[in-house]
């Protein structure tokens, strides 16, 4: 019989876990708290159970973590894990320390299937899904490495963000019960706008996920048009950003007072004009979703063909959405010694998808019909550089 792995149930569904043993549900309460608040994996050091449920837990039981393979420490105390998921497969998490809170950035995938141009995780293509055991180990094992660490026994983890590897609502079945145990009060009693769920925008799962556990939301935009979107986000072509935006507008209905960050990747000559930041503004008044903006520094990697825009061109965008009454930020570049930053998180995973193949493909066929265009009609996103 293979041992249950712990870490891969929610609260509901640990009480099930128990009951099935013969046992009342109040010892999932104990044993959650065990696992979760105290970091214990060994049921013989949970010593409010009792002996007789300790000996039927080692028979079918097990907490296990996930393998570390490396850690790095920035010189800005921001920390990178890398974690073994077997068959050759290793996925990230970052943690990034704030003055007035403490963020870990979480994967959900290994790989990622999306494949927008201007991340590095998305040029490994897509290997497999994590289980909620896999995306609950990064918070658990972070958690009580930070306060060993730091020598301290409260929370030192106030916020996690879904931003890590993989789009978290194409995991949807594994996502939900990790999101559950994170803001559980007999576990992590994260609030649920301390955790952030960042997609690229699949519209029929944000519904879901505003009815099932309706934490923050971060939509990846990147784009204010749809032909510009399309080549950025290939996502796109399937939930344009009128259906897009719609989604967004019904995720805030059940709470007028929350809003929508939306992901800007800043990219040199490609979405950074003024002419742009006026699509934006048009895109949120039309809409009427209550959002605010995090324009975000590019990292740039060789196979994107990509470079950041430039600072002063980023203050000034960032300037006409503030004008404009959105609600807007530049986002702090950290980790960027230990590749930690966003977009970087792509270790050694195998390409299965051949998506750097295809990514290289798709880049030749711009390239000639840029050369074939006019220059006065060069395709969008393709700006000289």
């Amino acid at each position: 019989m293979t041992a249950t792995n712990l870490l891969d149930l929610d609260l509901e569904g640990l009480a099930a876990f128990c009951e099935s043993l013969g046992e009342k549900r109040f010892r999932a309460t104990q044993l959650f708290r065990w696992i979760h608040q105290r970091g214990a994996s060994d049921f013989e050091q949970m010593s409010d159970l009792a002996k007789s449920l300790r000996g039927k837990l080692a028979g079918c039981a097990t907490v296990t973590g996930l393998p570390v393979l490396a850690q790095n420490e920035s010189s800005d105390g921001t920390i990178k894990w890398l974690f073994d998921v077997g068959n050759g497969d290793a996925v990230e998490a970052v943690f990034i320390p704030e003055d007035d809170r403490g963020t870990l950035c979480v994967s959900s995938q290994a790989g990622c299937a999306v494949g927008c141009r201007f991340c590095s995780t998305g040029h490994q293509g897509f290997s497999r899904n994590l289980s909620t055991g896999e995306i609950v180990a990064q918070l658990w094992f972070a958690e009580h490495f930070l306060r060993r660490h730091l020598g301290r026994d409260e929370r030192v983890i106030s916020n996690v963000v879904m931003m890590g590897m993989g789009e978290p609502l194409q995991n949807y079945g594994a996502l939900v019960p990790a999101l559950r145990t994170m803001l559980d009060d007999n576990a992590y009693g994260l609030s649920r706008r301390r955790v952030t769920v960042s997609t690229s925008g699949v519209v029929p799962m944000m519904d879901r996920l505003g009815a099932d556990c309706p934490v923050a939301l971060a939509v990846s935009l990147h784009a204010p048009n749809d032909a510009l979107r399309d080549d950025l986000v290939p996502l796109n072509r399937k939930y344009p950003l009128a259906e897009l935006m719609s989604a967004c507008k019904r995720y805030l209905e059940p709470a007028p007072r929350d809003f929508i960050t939306f992901e800007y990747c800043m990219l040199d000559g490609v979405n950074d004009q003024p002419e742009h930041a006026r699509q934006l503004i048009e895109q949120v008044r039309t809409s009427g979703v209550s959002c605010k903006f995090n324009l975000i520094p590019f990292n740039p990697f060789p196979a994107s063909g990509l470079l950041r825009s430039p600072a002063p061109r980023v203050q000034a965008f960032a300037r006409l959405l503030a004008d404009a009454g959105i609600v807007t930020t530049v986002r702090k570049t950290r980790g960027d010694d230990i590749d930690a930053a966003c977009g970087q998180l792509a270790g050694d995973v195998k390409d299965r998808t051949r998506a750097a193949e295809r990514m290289a493909e798709r880049r030749v066929v711009m390239m000639r019909k840029a050369e074939s265009s006019p220059p006065d009609r060069q395709p969008v996103g393709e700006a000289a550089r």
